[in-house]
């Protein structure tokens, strides 16, 4: 075996070593505006107390290093309930929560001001839409043994 074909065998055992020890970064790693969780089943009775309607939320997470406006954003669900982000910036790793009933929005908690649930206790998809209608992100759950899904 020649020196340039042994130290190519060095250098390939020694990458795929590396690869095994530091597998790559997830796709989300690098920063994304995503669904973070979803609490889909307030505790308690269902009675739509304005309580039990903003136990009821979605978080909303940016992993990114800059600030992100969502003005315009858009959070739906299969129904299409519909939440707009007002006037908004998200800063960099930060997350808000976007709660289903009314309150006074703070930069951390949003509330959609709505007098009845949004997300089904059983099955339902969460969509993040850019003010243009894009899709950011979609999160989707199936369950009636958990109260929330982490996305």
């Amino acid at each position: 075996m020649s020196r340039t074909a042994a130290r190519t065998g060095v250098l390939l055992a020694v990458g795929c070593a590396a690869a095994l020890l530091y597998p790559a970064a997830p796709a989300g790693a690098a920063g994304s505006v995503h669904l973070s969780k979803i609490y889909y089943d307030s505790p308690g009775s269902d009675n739509r107390s304005n309580s039990s309607l903003n136990a009821e939320y979605v978080q909303i997470k940016n992993s990114t290093s800059r600030a992100v406006s969502l003005t315009g954003w858009v959070l739906a669900d299969a129904s299409n309930h519909r939440y707009t982000f007002p006037g908004y910036t998200l800063g960099a790793g930060k997350t808000v929560t976007v709660r289903t009933g009314t309150g006074s929005d703070t930069s951390a908690t949003k509330y959609q001001d709505r007098r009845a649930y949004v997300w089904n206790n059983t099955s339902d998809k969460a969509t993040l839409r850019k003010s243009s209608g894009s899709a950011v992100d979609t999160c989707s759950y199936n369950s009636s043994r958990a109260d929330y899904k982490i996305c």
